[in-house]
Order: C-alpha cells, then structure tokens, then sequence
C-alpha cells in the first residue's frame, strides 16, 4: 500500500514556505483542487503559522481564514485542519474537516465528540521560542514517549483513527531531526500510524549547501521516501504531484 500524501494549504501571510500566496480564500480553493488533481490523499488547512518565531493568530481571524476554504473543498477531498485552538478545530470539522492536524497535542476531546481523526504531534515548547535551545537526553526515546502517551489517551476517549507525528523541526535541532528519522522504525513500532511532515524545512536546506526555502524539492524526496521506506503512513508536503510519483514507486 502507498503511503499517504498531505498537502499544504496555508490560508496564511507568514508561513514559510508560501506564507500570502493562498491568502485570497478563492486562491486557496484553486490551490487545493490543484493538490487533489496532483493526487493528494489529504489536504492540510491552516489559518496560523506554527514556523520558529510565528505570533499567534486571534481564532476569529483564524476562522475568517480557513472555514471558506474547508467547505469549498470537503466534498472533493479529506479535508484537514491544521491548529491548536479549540473554537477553530470545532467550527472546521462542523464545516467538513475529517481530520484534526494538532501541533498542539492537546485536541484529542474535540476529535472525539465529533468522530474525526487526530494527529499529536511533538513540539517542544510554542512556535515563538521552540528553535532558541532545544535539548534532550535522548531525543527519539522522549518523543516516542510522550507521543505513545497522547495516542492512548486519546484512544481511551474514544478517538478511533489516531496519527502520531514526531514533529520534524518543533523544537528540534538539524541533528534531532536526522535522529529521528534514522529511527523512524522505532516511532513506527509502537503501533500507531505515523505522519512525517520535513517539506522545504531548513535542516534541507542546510544540508543541500544553504538552499532557499523554494529551491528543497529533491531534498524534500529524500527526506518523503526515507520515511515512507522507513514506517510512515502519511506524508505531508508541499510539492504533491512529485511526491506521489515518490510513493509510488516506494510501494512498489
């Protein structure tokens, strides 16, 4: 079986990658129908950027962002929201979101009561300060740890498709990143299915000799095939067309 292709759909003006670009609601739509023809399995609405330093976004602002968006494209394809307010994750899977993407690892109970999936993600500390020093003793047992914790408690409050995402880049440094992907399989053992999202992030960049934020599309490859060969489930990415081709050929 294939693994998985999330799309990035940032409804945002500061995100990385693409922060303005699909700022205009019909843009956005446009965008998305063009990851759903790309193949994307998945498509992941965020209103807030959760990039190093981000400020938060008041949720009605968040709203005004995403909701649009997600109605317009939840009868084409699965629709997720990507966001660590309560009032947002409720108001999008009431608007046809079926999957909660939460850096926040603290939603389980709206997913629950609405029947949708839900991701934990790891991040250590908030957007605003979680590059400053990141550390750990030992940076894939911790994680795996915490993440084991917030799928069981979901599962036992009654949430029945649980994701875990190790939170490449959160909190992490070049060198935590790279160890948990080496030890990919060690996430993916402990039962739960497991999302990568690396697309275009920095530790690529600084790898591939310091190239820009829309120069990492190879690098990005790398990085999709390694975690699918290695346990992932699903990825997510920005460039869905060429990663689908890459999982493709992966599962075959």
């Amino acid at each position: 079986m294939s693994t998985l292709v999330m799309g990035v759909l940032n409804v945002t003006p500061d995100s990385f990658s693409d922060g303005g670009r699909w700022l205009d609601p019909d843009a956005a739509v446009q965008h998305g129908l063009e990851l759903v023809r790309e193949g994307a399995d998945v498509v992941d609405v965020g209103g807030e950027s959760t990039r190093p330093g981000a400020e938060p976004v008041a949720a009605d602002e968040e709203l005004r962002r995403v909701l649009p968006v997600i109605t317009a494209l939840a009868p084409r394809v699965r629709v997720s929201i990507d966001t660590r307010k309560r009032a947002v994750a409720e108001a999008a899977l009431d608007a046809g979101a079926s999957l909660l993407n939460d850096v926040s690892a603290s939603l389980f109970p709206v997913a629950a009561q609405a029947g949708a999936g839900w991701v934990a993600m790891h991040m250590q500390g908030d957007p605003t300060t979680m590059q400053a020093a990141p550390r750990y003793d030992d940076v894939v047992g911790e994680v795996t740890a915490f993440l084991v914790e917030r799928a069981e408690a979901a599962a036992a409050a009654g949430v029945t498709e649980v994701w875990v995402d190790p939170g490449i880049g959160f909190g992490k440094t070049a060198a935590h990143n790279l160890s948990l992907l080496r030890r990919l399989r060690e996430l993916a053992a402990a039962g739960w299915p497991v999302l990568v999202g690396a697309s275009r992030k920095s530790f690529i960049g600084a790898l591939t000799g310091g190239r820009p934020v829309d120069d990492r599309l190879e690098g990005s490859l790398a990085v999709a095939v390694w975690a699918a060969a290695h346990g992932a489930a699903m990825v997510r990415v920005h460039d869905v067309a060429a990663t689908v081709q890459a999982m493709r050929l992966v599962a075959a």
